[in-house]
């Protein structure tokens, strides 16, 4: 990528170790942090943890575990991964994705055996930061984790209908397949009232979703639901009935059983829960990255994460990742910092601390409400819808990494998704050379006439009102990143900003969705974005991402765009 003048720019000396792992608040608090910041956060923390806290026991109970298990996740792994995570705004705690992993490492191994994977886990997070693998984590094409993350809701879904309906059932297959014979096999053993109170906390919280999008639904759904089953008598399962309760304590760290047979049964488990975990927690806080305009630091992230399941594990919880709506309510709610996921897991540890024998009453059905409109809001519906429609390559990468994460495994759809996208990748590059006779990235040229260059243009490059980037080469999922942690930054710094494709013989999926992104931002900080040189084919990639007008005007050379934002005085229409 250039600027306007043709030259890049010198690289910078890199950050030192210290650096790049020093947790970010320790950057928040150099920066004067003061009792307005405080205040702040402790309002953030607080509707974070009110989020949290059904939320947590709903994960726990899906994922095959007590519900008690959810809430230690929350608290300790969110403490851990908000004091030392290198994202400002990261919340930590169980997520819905691990729902399908978790559960099948309890049906094989027993919890211990979750608890140990959920350890090894981590040294793999921490080992993996430290090595600074975080970059090449982002480099998953942006089918694969549609097709996975639509693949995990479907199976978070199926998990919950037995609680939905009320059905009565011995033992509930893991299998998708074999899971829904064994639903239907005990139809008629279907629960009126659980389905009542499934319903009404669906909507409820589908309501509040729209007409108070402010207020905490889910925690508003189950108490409205605890409630109607407590003074009406329903015949349903809750919380007590199926589990006990809930302990009022945190319980005492200790390792989980060790065995060298142990370690080598849970190992392709423990190595499943640090790939999804690194994938999780890094898109979380990219999605913060671009709701804040902040930048984290990958490899301290995973390293948090690493911890933070260490943590997890010992205290008796499940995985813990970056959780990607409640990272972003914290934001919503005005948090400076990570003191405000801090206290998220105070709130929540007080929380269990005095309402503890409340949680008895809450009922399954409502908690499988949550998880089934979780399931709803994951499965990125129209992002899957758009990728079908895009191209028989990343229809064939999305399809495959869903339906391997479906009837197979997850890690087994990620890797096989990713490897489909590189050679769909390299027999697209192999034609565009084909037809286009051209390379797919700017050689060396001549500083003359006959090398094409573009005179110098000192007053363009000094105007505050318009910056002008180009990107030169085949834009895909392997340059994204890259290319986008650069246009994020720079996107809401101009009143103009003109992106200009004329040395970009290929687009794909992944790179158009950064595109989207920072069409996004640009036009939330009221930014008017101008694409130039773009082809046909390349066009056509990033209206298919609706990157298209009013947002951003495509013209044919970067002189027009920059006369048209001359013109109208660089003022947003």
């Amino acid at each position: 990528m250039t600027d306007w003048s043709g030259k890049s720019p010198l690289p910078a000396p890199g950050p030192s170790f210290v650096e790049l792992f020093t947790p970010k608040i320790v950057t928040v608090l150099r920066e004067r942090y003061g009792l307005v910041d405080l205040r702040a956060d402790l309002l953030a923390g607080l509707t974070v943890a009110i989020v949290a806290l059904p939320l947590s026991m709903a994960i726990a109970i899906g994922s095959g575990v007590t519900p008690d298990r959810g809430l230690y996740t929350a608290i300790v792994g969110g403490f851990l991964v908000s004091l030392l995570g290198g994202s400002r705004f990261q919340i930590g705690g169980p997520a819905g994705a691990f729902i399908v992993l978790v559960a099948a490492t309890v049906e094989r191994h027993g919890v211990d055996g979750m608890l140990l994977a959920t350890v090894m886990a981590g040294l793999f997070l921490v080992a993996a930061g430290y090595l600074r693998l975080g970059t090449y984590i982002k480099f998953i094409p942006y089918p694969v984790t549609v097709g996975f993350t639509a693949g995990i809701a479907v199976i978070i879904f199926a998990s919950q209908i037995r609680d939905l309906l009320g059905l009565t059932l011995e033992h509930e297959p893991g299998a998708l397949i074999p899971k829904i014979e064994a639903l239907w096999g005990v139809l008629d053993t279907i629960n009126t009232s659980a389905l009542a109170i499934a319903a009404l906390g669906i909507v409820v919280m589908v309501g509040l979703k729209k007409l108070r999008p402010h207020w905490p639904n889910i925690l508003i759904a189950v108490v409205l639901a605890s409630v109607a089953v407590y003074f009406l008598g329903l015949p349903v399962e809750t919380i007590g009935t199926r589990f006990g309760g809930i302990p009022s304590t945190l319980p005492a760290p200790q390792l989980p059983p060790l065995s060298f047979e142990k370690i080598q049964a849970v190992l392709p488990d423990a190595v499943g829960f640090a790939l999804l975990g690194a994938i999780e927690s890094l898109l979380s806080a990219v999605v913060a990255d671009g709701m804040t305009g902040r930048r984290h630091r990958s490899n301290c992230e995973l390293v948090a994460q690493g911890v933070a399941n260490i943590g997890s594990g010992l205290f008796g919880g499940i995985v813990v990742t970056g959780t990607i709506a409640r990272t972003a309510t914290n934001v919503r709610a005005g948090a400076r910092g990570p003191v405000a996921g801090i206290l998220h897991s105070a709130f929540l540890l007080v929380f269990m601390l005095v309402a503890a024998p409340l949680a008895s009453y809450i009922p399954l059905a409502a908690l499988a409400a949550v998880l089934a409109v979780v399931a709803w809001n994951m499965a990125e519906k129209h992002a899957f819808g758009t990728l079908i429609r895009s191209s028989w390559g990343d229809a064939a990468i999305l399809l495959s990494t869903f339906l391997l994460t479906i009837f197979r495994d997850l890690t087994e759809g990620i890797v096989v998704g990713s490897a489909i996208g590189a050679f769909i990748f390299i027999n697209r590059m192999a034609h565009m050379t084909r037809v286009e006779h051209g390379p797919l990235a700017a050689d060396d040229r001549a500083d003359d006439s006959n090398g094409g260059r573009t005179p110098y243009d000192a007053e363009l490059a000094s105007d505050p009102e318009v910056v002008v980037y180009r990107i030169s080469g085949a834009f895909f999922f392997g340059a994204a990143s890259a290319v986008g942690t650069v246009l994020e930054r720079i996107a809401d710094q101009h009143k103009g900003f003109v992106l200009d494709f004329s040395a970009v013989p290929f687009l794909d999926s992944t790179g158009a969705n950064v595109i989207a992104g920072v069409v996004r931002k640009a036009r939330h900080h009221g930014v008017k974005v101008y694409l130039t040189g773009a082809s046909f084919d390349v066009r056509k990639e990033l209206m298919k991402h609706e990157v298209k007008a009013p947002d951003v005007m495509f013209l044919p050379q970067i002189e027009d765009a920059v006369e048209a934002v001359r013109r109208l005085g660089a003022t947003p229409t």
